[in-house]
């Protein structure tokens, strides 16, 4: 589950969540980078460094009280008009301490190299490049305030986003292993009742199988070969319970070193054949598994006999139970489109199911 913190934490990491000392660099660099530009400009680095430490505090001063005043009440509240009202109102006043500040340090000679046209009054120059200075100053910064914001909150969309899919792949993964200690539960329920000598194998394999489920299942991705393994051992268990009424042909070819599945997704395909092919078909029952690794893709093909009794075949079908839709939500989620694809349709009275996909 995502927390606060863990989501915190994250966006920490990625470099939203800025500190005092970024801040600091921030207006170092940019002090810095004025200076030189206005020495560059008119050739006198003395005045250019006294006149930005007029202007640099109050810089400082509007972009903060913008950024965590006035867009905060007025601009994510959509109260446009109300926000330019008061910044244009606030551009005002910092023309007006700028212009006081400055007329009070000329005027006593504090500064008797530094030439700015203060003396003569407030003309209207004057106040129009203060002005335009300290909006191109509050736009460049609310710009980077604005596209930092943008970019956190679609990181922590996508984040949600795929913590959310996590979470539903969790519980899909989830709903496969009582779905089938379920059918095999009742597979020994029926064998104890005719007091079988084959109960204690089933037992023994289901144990395996559970160890499997339990040690092996946990990560997102699963060795295919463990896999295919476990697909053996489900295939053992009902072979002990069918004896000669199944025929089940298993070929398994290709590199299986190196490639990976997400767990339990075949189990259910090939389940699919023995629920609705040998518990309702009558007579003997076919059911073949093919499992290919051609280069990065698994070429997954099973299929079994189409029940004669008991179920229509428009109802079978379509009523493949829990399997084949949780095996369709997962690959939906856990798998990029163009890396499978899922074939179910009925051929030459057979049920067939081919899986194609990357490992």
């Amino acid at each position: 589950m995502l927390t606060n913190s863990k989501l915190n934490e994250y966006l920490r990491h990625k470099g939203y969540d800025l500190s005092y000392k970024h801040h600091v660099v921030f207006w170092v660099a940019y002090f810095i980078f004025n200076v030189l530009r206005w020495t560059g400009l008119n050739d006198d680095l003395d005045g250019a460094l006294k006149t930005n430490l007029i202007e640099f505090p109050l810089h400082i001063a509007i972009t903060y009280f913008n950024l965590y005043y006035l867009m905060p009440k007025y601009i994510y509240t959509q109260k446009y008009v109300r926000y330019g009202f008061f910044l244009a109102l606030s551009l005002l006043v910092i023309l007006l301490v700028k212009y006081e500040v400055t007329y009070l340090i000329l005027s006593n000679g504090y500064w008797p190299n530094v030439v700015i046209d203060v003396l003569d009054g407030l003309t209207f120059k004057y106040a129009l490049e203060t002005v335009i200075g300290e909006f191109y100053v509050v736009s460049f910064v609310t710009a980077l305030k604005i596209t930092l914001d943008w970019m956190r909150e679609n990181d922590k969309i996508h984040m949600l986003e795929k913590e959310q899919l996590t979470t539903e792949l969790k519980f899909l993964r989830s709903q496969v292993s009582p779905h089938f200690f379920f059918n095999t539960l009742n597979n020994i329920y029926s064998l104890t009742l005719e007091k079988s000598d084959k109960a204690p194998a089933v037992i023994l394999k289901l144990s395996e199988f559970m160890r499997y489920l339990l040690y092996s299942t946990n990560k997102p991705r699963q060795d295919l070969k463990n896999e295919l393994d476990s697909i053996q051992n489900y295939i053992d268990l009902e072979r002990i319970r069918f004896d000669d009424s199944l025929q089940i042909d298993v070929a398994i070819s290709g590199e299986l070193e190196h490639k990976k599945i997400a767990p339990m997704l075949l189990i259910p395909l090939v389940e699919n054949c023995f629920k609705h092919g040998a518990n309702k078909s009558i007579g003997k029952v076919d059911i073949c598994i093919d499992a290919k690794v051609v280069d990065d893709f698994l070429y997954f093909k099973v299929s079994n006999t189409i029940p004669t009794k008991g179920v229509s075949k428009p109802e079978f079908l379509e009523n493949s139970g829990i399997g084949l839709s949780n095996v369709k939500k997962r690959l939906e989620l856990g798998y990029d489109p163009k890396d499978y694809a899922l074939e179910i349709f009925e051929q030459e009275d057979k049920y067939r199911v081919n899986l194609k996909l990357k490992v």
